[in-house]
């Protein structure tokens, strides 16, 4: 039978030396890739080229498997019709995806790409970007929106050698309710640390976080998949060995379908099905009734939240208003009584930031708030948000180069901070928050509430070795760093064999010696309070009940006045 190979590709992005980030096991599965598997299954299973013709699909995911553009163009070339797909491709990871589509083009490979840098870009800036202007002139077809419904149109007129420059779907988001489901190889799914998989149990933000690409990209409003679908998604997963989820939506706490889900979830806990989450929510997701009780019953056992920073002004800025200060001690503790380990985002750069304001901030925070884990990231203009479009529009100088919009990178200019001194800030919050006396007290916190001390160890040593040994951010970070000598950005020269090949085994060698160093010296910590006989009676100030006169005497509240405005006008 003839046969359409389709060939799906989640690309990686270069490092600061120019080779690709890549890893034995990475951190986090790309839901882009599950979702566009999914759908490509369907459309397998419904025949969509026909009775006659075999879709043949391959996913890859470039952060934990090598991608060799020539392969691709056999698998291709020898099926006799196909093409690749670059799925879910976000601007740091542009640059790359030009670079795997060159040589394929170069063959006469069809290759379209999509994703938040395609999508973004075509709903703030109709489309005018010197990268979308380099995939154009390359023959790439552009895929803008959602593929749910759309993808059929997509592998047909591919199948007839007829693709269209550009799919445009921005206008017109689809609903997920009902659709082919997320899902990825158990063997995929393998590839990344701890055997986790990811599913989207809605899409859309209600917020308008200047910041963001989520809401110019999904939308703002509220699309969400069926309790039977989450149960679909969980059982199939299960049915391949895999328990552990990544629940993708930005904030999870404003799907309007969370409480039937969670309450799927529960009951498939009931039966004796052992699965476990990771979700993300905002910081009032503790106002909505029995929201976290029901998360930590339905097997959440680690929460994302977008604290972003402790000064309103610079919140209300970046039209962050949902996050009011006066409550973050109370949604903190409530995911504290619930034994769900936290760990909340932190960004750097905001107008009024300097090196000492951001590490003031910080020590304020190591103590009043209970949180378990902080990263931080750079404030971005990320293409597809707010914030780079009105850069754009008002002709600021942005750094060309996107592969370095990872939020780990200076990509522009700020108000009271040099490139150096704000580079010098991001080093200066990691080392503040993750010392040794800070890390006993997580520990201590979370012992003390018997929640996972031990599960927190091994993401403490994630986060400090990710910056401090690869040099990387934890998000894009893995076990064990892959380097292929030829596998460097184009213009960079290939090291010869004589060099690479030793550097690379000293300095593989080396990290993991660090790696153990960072891991044994929390481990003691661990230890020596799991021995304390006095280990549940710890308090801090931090783990202190909310009480009504804390707004006069805890320093998040009077460290600027900004915070002193804010609680001025709580107060009436």
């Amino acid at each position: 039978m003839p046969t359409f190979c389709l060939v799906l590709v989640k690309p990686s992005h270069y490092d600061d030396d120019g080779y690709v980030i890549q890893w034995f096991r990475s951190a986090i599965p790309s839901n882009s890739l599950a979702a566009l598997y999914g759908l490509a299954r369907d459309c397998a299973a419904r025949q969509i080229l026909g009775p006659e013709t075999t879709l043949e699909i391959h996913p890859i995911d470039e952060t934990n498997t090598r991608v060799r553009p020539e392969k691709l163009a056999r698998m291709i070339e020898r099926a006799g019709a196909g093409m690749v797909m670059l799925a879910g491709v976000q601007s740091n990871q542009f640059p790359r995806a030009l670079d795997l589509a060159r040589p394929l083009r170069e063959r006469g490979i069809q290759v379209a790409i999509g994703g938040f840098h395609v999508s973004g870009t075509i709903s703030m800036l109709q489309g005018n970007d010197p990268d979308l202007d380099r995939a154009r002139a390359m023959g790439i077809t552009l895929f803008a929106g959602e593929a749910e419904g759309r993808l059929e149109e997509v592998l047909r007129d591919a199948a007839a050698n007829a693709l269209k420059p550009m799919y445009n779907f921005m206008a017109d988001l689809p609903n997920i309710q009902g659709t082919p489901i997320p899902l990825i190889t158990a063997l995929r799914a393998w590839r990344t640390a701890g055997g986790v998989t990811s599913f989207d149990a809605g899409r859309g933000c209600p917020f308008q976080c200047s910041f963001c690409t989520i809401i110019n990209v999904q939308g703002r409003k509220s699309r969400r998949r069926s309790a039977d679908d989450i149960e679909k998604i969980v059982r199939e997963n299960v049915a391949q060995g895999l328990h552990s989820f990544f629940i993708t939506d930005d904030n999870f706490a404003r799907n309007t379908e969370w409480e039937s889900i969670l309450d799927r979830l529960i009951a498939l806990r009931e039966e004796g099905i052992k699965i476990h989450f990771i979700i993300q929510v905002d910081t009032l997701c503790h106002k909505i009734p029995r929201f976290i009780e029901k998360c930590a019953k339905a097997g959440v056992r680690r929460v994302f939240i977008g604290l972003e920073n402790i000064n309103p002004d610079s919140l209300a800025g970046a039209k962050k208003r949902q996050n009011k200060i006066t409550e973050y001690r109370k949604m903190l503790l409530a995911w504290k009584e619930a034994r769900v380990i936290t760990y909340a985002g932190y960004i750097l750069g905001f107008p009024n930031d300097t090196i000492e304001s951001i590490r003031e901030d910080i020590e304020i925070i190591k103590r009043e708030l209970p949180v378990d884990l902080l990263e931080f990231f750079f404030l971005t203009p990320l293409p597809g948000s707010e914030d780079h479009q009105t850069l754009v529009r008002k002709g600021v100088e942005l750094d060309p180069d996107i592969n370095k919009y990872d939020l780990n990178h200076v990509c522009t200019g700020h108000s009271k901070m040099s490139k150096e001194q704000w580079e010098e800030a991001y080093r200066t919050a990691w080392d503040t928050y993750y010392t040794m006396d800070h890390v006993d007290k997580v520990l201590r916190r979370l012992v003390a509430k018997r929640a996972s001390a031990s599960n927190a160890i091994l993401l403490m040593t994630w986060f400090k070795g990710s910056i401090h040994i690869e040099g990387v951010h934890p998000l894009e970070a893995g076990l064990f760093r892959y380097k292929f000598r030829r596998d460097r950005r184009p213009g960079l020269p290939v090291e010869p064999a004589w060099k690479f090949y030793p550097g690379y085994i000293f300095e593989s060698i080396s990290k993991l010696r660090r790696w153990a160093k960072i891991y044994l010296s929390l481990r003691k910590i661990y230890v020596r309070i799991k021995h304390d006989p006095k280990r549940y009676e710890y308090m801090d100030t931090a783990l202190t009940p909310v009480t009504d006169d804390e707004l006069e005497t805890l320093e998040l509240f009077h460290h600027n006045a900004a915070a002193e405005k804010f609680v001025e006008m709580v107060n009436g």
